[in-house]
Formats: structure tokens, sequence, C-alpha cells
């Protein structure tokens, strides 16, 4: 390792902490001001308590006792809301830990999702920092700190997992490591279902890939590797609910269980998000500001100023939120999904040019921009997290 680099390394490290403690004060104060005294156990610190609400406390019982043999059914037959909708890579690193420290999963877990965070902000920022420079790489990674979701990045979810998961696979294909994406991008099929998505971004790359044969030819080593890059993401969507027809003896136990969070209804494609937008913002009102939305998406990765990105993140950035879009329903969690969109947030601050662009943005602009967006997600942070890390029985929007 250079000295440039453990010198960029130590100022992410840094940032990333100071970003932690702020989300930690946040969350502690939460505890201790507003909080519905039923969740605390008593056992631990009421940080950790609070930490493992929600998606935490379905980890815990993975973590604990196991996914069930069967799917739960009500008096109708209809699948109930039950852990094999929740994948066993976060739980079973947990295990693994409270396993070898003796831990409860309410420490385990958080801790867990805490170590795999800082993990991701490195590989993160090392990835932004081939494409766009230094100064550009820690303002992207300072943002996802920020981000208003980002104490999920703590407490007992798959975010962190997640984006650590997401940045090394699209890492290794953006240095044509065909072989490695495709496995790494497998084991995301036991961490988040973002087959899809990911599947398209290597499908670009293959593309792009062939297309310069002529300039630079592909050995027939590199085309095996290249298949083996796109099965690896194809196979990451089978995985899971491979396993759960295993696990479960029915061959739609994955599918089934999902729909138990809709009601018993199946996922019809944009259906649930075009409801929803119509729902908060009226017909057809909501239905342009979505299509805005998504026009002012391409704008940002599509212009000159992304250009630095390369494609392999300019398609992530574009894929993910029509995935999102096409197959989840928009409520309170699609917040956090965002936060794997870290490429734009580079965009965002005018860091996308590659650092040899003579059109690109000076260190002080970029540096400005960065500490009022920092400003700005810290405040929405606050409130986001007074919103939904508060339990309020009967109300109970998760984070």
């Amino acid at each position: 390792m250079t000295r440039s680099t453990g010198r960029f390394l130590l100022v992410l490290l840094g940032l990333y902490t100071v970003f932690r403690l702020f989300t930690t004060a946040v969350l502690l104060w939460i505890t201790d001001v507003h909080q519905d005294p039923v969740i605390f156990s008593g056992e631990v610190h009421r940080y950790f308590d609070l930490a493992t609400l929600w998606d935490g406390a379905w980890y815990e019982s993975i973590a604990t006792t196991g996914y069930p043999d069967e799917i739960p059914r009500d008096e109708h037959g209809m699948a109930r809301q039950n852990e094999w909708a929740f994948y066993p890579m976060f739980p079973t690193l947990a295990k693994w830990l409270m396993v070898l420290t003796g831990w409860p999963f309410a420490v385990a877990g958080p801790v867990v999702a805490l170590v795999v965070g800082y993990a991701a902000a490195v590989v993160m920022g090392l990835l932004l920092r081939e494409r766009v420079g230094a100064v550009a790489a820690l303002g992207g990674v300072a943002l996802f700190a920020a981000f208003p979701t980002a104490p999920v990045l703590q407490v007992a979810y798959t975010e962190s997992l997640a984006t650590l998961l997401l940045c090394i696979v699209l890492w290794l294909l953006m240095r044509r490591q065909w072989w490695a994406a495709g496995a790494v991008a497998l084991l995301t099929g036991l961490a988040r279902p973002i087959a899809l998505p990911l599947g398209l971004v290597a499908l670009v790359a293959v593309v792009l890939r062939w297309r310069r044969r002529r300039e630079e030819p592909v050995p027939r080593g590199e085309y095996a590797g290249m298949l083996g890059a796109l099965v690896g993401c194809g196979l990451s969507g089978l995985i899971w609910p491979a396993l759960v027809w295993r696990g479960t003896g029915v061959p739609a136990g994955y599918t089934e269980t999902m729909s138990a969070w809709r009601q018993g209804e199946p996922v019809t494609p944009f259906g649930p998000t075009l409801e929803m937008v119509k729902w908060q913002f009226g017909d057809p009102r909501g239905v342009w500001l979505l299509l805005g939305f998504f026009v002012l998406l391409a704008v940002m990765m599509l212009g000159p100023w992304a250009r630095g990105l390369g494609p392999v993140l300019k398609t992530w950035s574009l894929g993910y939120p029509f995935y999102l879009a096409a197959a989840l329903d928009p409520w309170t969690s699609i917040y956090r999904y965002l936060i794997l969109l870290f490429p734009v947030f580079v965009v965002m601050i005018g860091g996308g040019w590659a650092p040899s662009d003579k059109r690109a943005n000076p260190t002080w602009l970029i540096v400005l921009r960065t500490v009022v967006l920092v400003a700005l997600f810290l405040g929405w942070q606050v409130w986001w997290s007074w919103e939904l890390f508060r339990f309020e029985p009967p109300r109970d929007n998760p984070p």
C-alpha cells in the first residue's frame, strides 16, 4: 500500500467514524427521550434493544432458532409472515460472532453491521478513487455515511452487508475479473435480492468488452469468465428461492412468503409503485412526478458530468431504481434501499468527471458541495430516525 493510499484510507475511516458517532448520538437521544418501554429487555444496553427491532427481530429469530420447517399458514391456507423472507448471510455472520464471543444477538447483530459497514466504506472509497479521484471519492463516501437512512448501517439490518458485496462485484466487473465477480455475485443471492439489476450491469460490462474485441482481442479463457460472471448473477436470483423450496418442500415457498407482506396479493410489475404515487400525490400528478424522477436520474447519469464513473457504475445507478420501482412496495423501507445508489452521490457533488478531464470541478467546489449536502443529510437523518426508530404501538412503520 502506497503512502497516498494510506492517507486516503485514514481520512476515509476518520470521516466514517464521525458519522457513525453522530448516528449513535441520535439513536441514544431517541432511546432516552421518547421510546415505548416495552422494547427494553433489561439484559443489554437500551441502544442494542433499539438496534434489533423490526427486521432485526426476524434476524435474531433466524440466528437463534433457525428457519421453520414449513411455511406458517393462517386458517385460509395463506402464508403468514415468517423467517423465510429474510436472507441467511447476515444472521449467519451474527451467529458466528455469538458463538465466538458469547454475546447475545442484540449485541452481535449491530456489531456485525457496523464492522461490515466500515469494510463497505473502504471498498467503496477505493473503487471511486480509481474512477473520479480521491476528493470526489471521499465526498461520495461522506454522503453515503451521512445519508438520512444511514442508521441502518449500524443496526441489525443488511444494508452494510449488501453495500459491501455490491461494491466488490462492481469493482471486479470494472477490472474485468469475471470469475471473481460471478462468485461474489452468487453470494449476494444469500444476502439481498439485487440479482436483476446486478445481472444488467454484468451484461453491459460483457457487451462493452466484446465490442472492443478488435482493439483488445478477447482470449478464449476470458470468454469463459464473462459467461461465468453472467451465470453467477443469474443464479444469484435463484439460489434463495431454491433453498426455501428445499427447506419447506413448497416450490413457491419464497414468493408465497413475500406475498404475506401484501396480504396475499401477488406482485405485479410497477403496480404497487404506481398505486403509491397516485395515493400520495394524486392521479396523474403522481405518475408525472415518478417519470420526472427517472428523467432527472437519466440526465444526471448520462451527461458528461458523470463520465468519470464509467459504464458499470452508471448502469447500476440507472438499473437499480428501475428495479425498485418494478418489484417492490415503495413504503418506508424504500428510503433505506436508496442508500445503495452511492454513485449518484458523486454526481451530486460535481465529482463525476474523470480527474484528467479539463472540465472537472475544482477541489474547493466539490468540498463545498459535500459539506452542504452532508449538513442537509444529517438534518434529514435526525427527522427520519425520530419518525421511524420510535416504537409506538399500534403505529409501527419500520425503518
